[in-house]
């Protein structure tokens, strides 16, 4: 049976072995790196934020494992807000007007802004599902789950979130953008440019980045071509997250020019219409009526015991909100009848997750 749970100690092991199996999908995400001390503080410092309570989001980091019976097959993330003691930095995709009414020429270039536009947003992040456990509903669950955390949480995280998605790199691990416009001025390849990002060193970028505007045009055409474009293996993640109401605001990422998708979190289909209800036992008084079953994401919200699973179930009444579990359902989730949990319907046609 398949579980989203908080990171545990125990789980380093499993992380890193899966981290290492993957290093060569792993280009391009910066916050997952291949490094056992980067794995291990990324842990403690989950179990911290979980352990914690900010008088207001700040920095802490969210690590969330997908676990089916005892094995980790992925794992995904949530920072409760970004950019608060480091810079969070985007390239912001605007439009540059010259004209000349003399000469009655009028241009329109579109141009790239080196911004901090999304201080104080939380980020969805570190989504990514072992290789081999690809094309099954898991995907689904690692990267909704969490946001059943998010509704039952409001007050750790701030009122907006965005998600970075990867962007075009080709199979050498090369980005086109980063070969027409970052070489120039890190004079360092890509891999190990997003590599000393993922390690938490962002200063460089500030020192280093052009500060004025970019002009697109002037850029060569293999870069211009990828600017919010996504990675192949991103698409399900990227549509997903889609389906949840996440839209492409014009920022990209200044490394590989992958979109940021962004939203109010109170906005996302999930959050919007999860429900809290009461948990009862199969064929108990008050149980929901039969109607066809339907995939139901159930959550606990219990910070550190927090667990999310998918299950099939009847579709809970807003006005009659309980939610049937059987008994390995309840154990899975660590729940017992008359315990409260969030409940949020898995609308058909979402996407699978690919990290």
């Amino acid at each position: 049976m398949t579980v989203l749970r908080p990171v545990e100690r125990a789980d380093i092991p499993a992380l890193q072995a899966m981290v290492e199996r993957s290093s060569e999908l792993l280009t391009g995400m910066s916050s997952l790196v291949p490094d056992p001390e980067h794995i291990e503080a990324r842990v403690e410092g989950s179990i911290a934020a979980f352990g914690a309570t900010p008088e207001s989001p700040g920095e802490e980091s969210y690590l969330f494992v997908l676990d089916h019976d005892g094995d980790v097959w992925g794992m995904s993330g949530i920072i409760a807000a970004v950019g608060l003691t480091e810079p969070f930095w985007s390239y912001r995709v605007g439009t540059l007007v010259n004209s000349s009414r003399e000469l009655g020429i009028y241009k329109s270039h579109p141009i790239l802004f080196l911004t901090n536009d999304y201080t104080g947003a939380a980020e969805l992040c570190s989504l990514f599902l072992d290789p081999s456990r690809r094309g099954s509903n898991a995907g689904r669950l690692l990267s909704l789950g969490r946001l059943l955390f998010l509704a039952e949480h409001p007050d750790r995280f701030a009122e907006r979130v965005i998600a970075e998605m990867r962007g075009v790199i080709d199979e050498n691990g090369r980005s086109p953008l980063w070969r027409g416009l970052g070489i120039h001025f890190f004079d360092l390849p890509f891999g190990e440019a997003d590599d000393i990002f993922g390690r938490g060193n962002k200063q460089f970028i500030a020192e280093l980045m052009p500060q004025h505007p970019v002009y697109i045009d002037l850029l060569p055409e293999p870069a211009q071509a990828v600017i919010g474009q996504v990675h192949e293996r991103t698409r399900p993640a990227l549509r997903m997250l889609e389906s949840e109401g996440l839209r492409y605001e014009g920022y990209v990422d200044i490394f590989d020019g992958g979109p940021t998708v962004a939203a109010p979190v109170d906005a996302l289909r999930t959050v919007a219409e999860s429900l809290v209800c009461t948990v009862t036992e199969p064929g108990s008084p008050g149980a929901p009526p039969g109607d066809d079953p339907v995939g139901l994401l159930v959550g606990t919200g219990r910070l550190e015991r927090h667990r999310c699973s998918a299950v099939q179930g009847v579709e809970p009444d807003p006005e009659h909100p309980v939610v049937e579990l059987a008994g390995p359902e309840r154990d899975r989730l660590q729940v017992d009848p008359g315990d409260a949990v969030r409940v949020a319907t898995i609308r058909p046609g979402e996407g699978r997750a690919r990290g």
